[in-house]
């Protein structure tokens, strides 16, 4: 009788492999651990960064090196939700509050669909007046 249960059990067991993470998930937790590394995996050729007052776009390269720099002196203890757009296909917005040993920031960020894969055109991360 149990031998009945096991086919449903394992497709159980399998579903979460199954459904395709949300990107925008997947970019908080690369966030969350100060991951540059995986982040960068998922960064466009070209990549609009605003931290604080200094924006400019910058190549996949450069973008690692300024987001090491920020982790480096900000190193993140948690990250929460605030607001996420997955509505259309293409293009992909999150914004969340990021925890650090130094305070606050709000990060915010554009996912766009490029060939088929999700890439980060737009990162912005500014310190969070709203406590």
């Amino acid at each position: 009788m149990k031998l009945i249960y096991l086919p449903s059990f394992i497709i159980l067991l399998l579903l979460p492999h199954i459904v395709p993470a949300d990107p925008i998930d997947n970019v908080a937790n690369f966030i969350k651990q100060g991951n540059t590394k995986e982040l960068a995996r998922l960064f466009a050729n070209n990549i609009e960064i605003a931290i604080m007052d200094d924006e400019n776009i910058y190549s996949r390269a450069q973008a690692t090196l300024i987001l090491d720099k920020f982790f480096s002196k900000n190193k993140p203890k948690g990250i929460k939700l605030l607001h996420k757009v997955n509505s259309s296909a293409n293009y992909r917005f999150g914004v969340f509050i990021l925890t650090t040993d130094t305070g606050l920031y709000r990060v915010a960020f554009t996912l766009k669909d490029t060939d088929g894969k999700m890439t980060i055109i737009e990162l912005r991360i500014e310190n969070e007046k709203v406590k």
